[in-house]
C-alpha cells in the first residue's frame, strides 16, 4: 500500500496516473514519463517507501569482504549500514548504530575482529552480538542478549551484495533466471574486484539508471570513447524479465578483438557485452574482459549517489589493462554525466511531457524500467478516498 498522504497530493497523484496510463500502452506506443517523475522531491518519498525500500537493493561487493574481518559501511536511504564476513565467512549487512545511544560503531572500511563505539566503548563481534557495556551489568533494564546490532535480510547474486531493508521482499534470483542464462558463459561471479569508488552527480537516480541501459545516446554521447566499440546501430535489445532488463552491446567488426575471451564464450558471446539493470539500482556492463558496474542511491531527486566499480579476469588492480579499462570508464562517465545534470536542469521546465522513446533495440531497456514502476506505483486517485 502507498503512503497515503503521499500519494493523494496532486503532484505524485498525476505521476502515479502516467505510470498507470503507460502500463496499458503497447509496446510500439512507448512514450517517456513527463519531468516530473524525475524532479518531484515528494513522488521520491513514494519510491523511497514504496519500492526501494521494500525491494532488493544491491550495496557491494563481496570482493570488499574477502577474508574474515572484512568489512564496509555505508548509508542507504537513511540507514547506517555494516556489511561485515563474520569470523564463520558469513557475509552479514547489520545496523551500524549503537544499541545503547546511536552513534556509529564502524566508519569507513578495513579488518576487524570486533566493532567498538566510541561514544561509550559498547563493543560488538562480527556477527552483531554484544560482547562488552561498560559499567552496565547492575541495570536491570539491561539484558546483553538482545541488545546485539540487528540484521537486515541479504543476498548474495552474481558477486554483488543486495539488502532488503523491510526484510519481506521474496528471494531475488528466482527473478533474474533468465538473465543468469544470457550471461552464464561470461562468469561473471569467477571475477575479481579490481576497482571501486564513490562519486555524486547531479540527477535523478531514475534519469542514470535509464542513460545506463539504453544504446541509443552511444554513438552521439560518446563519439569517441564507446562509438567505435559499440555503436548505437549494432544495439540488440534481449528478452528481459521480471526484475531485469538488457540489451547486447555489439561490437564493431573493426574494432580489436576484446581479448582474453573465457574458453566457454561461444561466437555471438565474443561479440557483444551484455548491459544489463537489476530492478532498481544495480547497472551492469559486462565486457568479455572486464566488467563495469554501478550502484547508485538516491540522495534528494537531483541527485544521486554511486558506488561504481570493476571487475576482470585476473586478480590485478594495477597491471596495465586494468588501468586502461578503468581510465576508459572514467572518461564515458564523465561525459554521461555532462549530460544528466544538463537534462536535470531542462527538466524543470514546465513545457515538457514526454515524448515517444525510440524502437525496442534502443530504448526498449527504458520502457522496461518504466513498466517496472507502473508495477509498482502505477495507479489513479480512485483507488484511494478521503478519511
Amino acid at each position: 500500500m502507498l503512503d497515503r498522504h503521499a500519494a493523494l497530493s496532486p503532484e505524485v497523484d498525476r505521476i502515479n496516473q502516467e505510470l498507470a496510463r503507460r502500463a496499458a500502452l503497447a509496446d510500439e506506443d512507448a512514450w517517456a514519463m513527463p519531468a516530473e517523475f524525475y524532479t518531484s522531491e515528494a513522488f521520491l518519498e513514494v519510491e523511497i517507501n514504496d519500492v526501494l525500500r521494500r525491494d532488493w537493493m544491491c550495496i557491494g561487493h563481496i570482493g570488499e569482504l574477502r577474508n574474515p574481518g572484512d568489512f564496509f559501511t555505508t548509508e542507504l536511504l537513511g540507514e547506517q549500514l555494516l556489511a561485515v564476513r563474520d569470523t564463520d565467512g558469513v557475509i552479514r549487512v547489520l545496523s551500524n548504530v549503537c544499541r545503547h545511544r546511536g552513534n556509529r560503531v564502524a566508519e569507513g572500511t578495513g579488518n576487524a575482529k570486533k566493532f567498538i563505539c566510541q561514544y561509550h566503548s559498547w563493543t560488538y563481534d562480527t556477527a552483531g552480538a554484544l560482547k562488552v557495556a561498560p559499567h552496565m551489568k547492575k541495570q536491570r533494564a539491561f539484558d546483553q542478549s538482545k541488545c546485539g546490532l540487528p540484521e537486515f535480510a541479504s543476498e548474495v547474486w552474481m558477486g554483488w551484495l543486495f539488502v532488503n531493508l523491510d526484510c519481506n521482499a521474496a528471494p531475488l534470483a528466482p527473478r533474474l533466471g533468465g538473465l543468469e542464462g544470457v550471461i552464464q558463459n561470461y562468469h561473471q561471479d569467477q571475477r575479481y574486484l579490481v576497482h571501486i569508488e564513490e562519486d555524486v552527480w547531479d540527477c535523478n537516480w531514475k534519469a542514470l539508471f535509464e542513460n545506463f541501459m539504453e544504446g541509443y545516446h552511444l554513438s552521439a554521447t560518446h563519439l569517441n570513447t564507446l562509438h567505435p566499440i559499440t555503436p548505437t546501430k549494432l544495439c540488440q535489445k534481449m528478452v528481459s524479465g521480471e526484475g531485469w532488463t538488457g540489451y547486447h552491446a555489439c561490437y564493431d567488426p573493426d574494432y580489436p578483438p576484446r581479448e582474453p575471451f573465457h574458453p566457454d564464450l561461444n561466437e555471438f558471446e565474443r561479440t557483444n557485452s551484455p548491459m544489463y539493470g537489476v530492478y532498481p539500482n544495480l547497472m551492469v556492463g559486462m565486457g568479455t574482459d572486464f566488467t563495469l558496474f554501478m550502484i547508485i542511491r538516491p540522495c534528494g531527486a537531483d541527485k544521486v549517489r554511486i558506488r561504481w566499480g570493476v571487475t576482470g579476469q585476473d586478480d590485478a588492480p594495477e597491471s596495465d589493462a586494468t588501468q586502461k579499462y578503468v581510465e576508459l570508464c572514467r572518461s564515458f562517465n564523465v561525459e554521461d554525466k555532462d549530460k544528466l545534470e544538463i537534462l536535470q536542469q531542462a527538466l524543470k521546465t514546465r513545457t515538457y511531457q514526454g515524448g515517444p522513446l525510440a524502437p525496442d533495440d534502443f530504448e526498449g531497456t527504458i520502457w522496461d524500467f518504466i513498466q517496472y514502476m507502473a508495477r509498482k506505483l502505477g495507479h489513479s486517485r480512485d483507488n484511494f478516498s478521503d478519511p
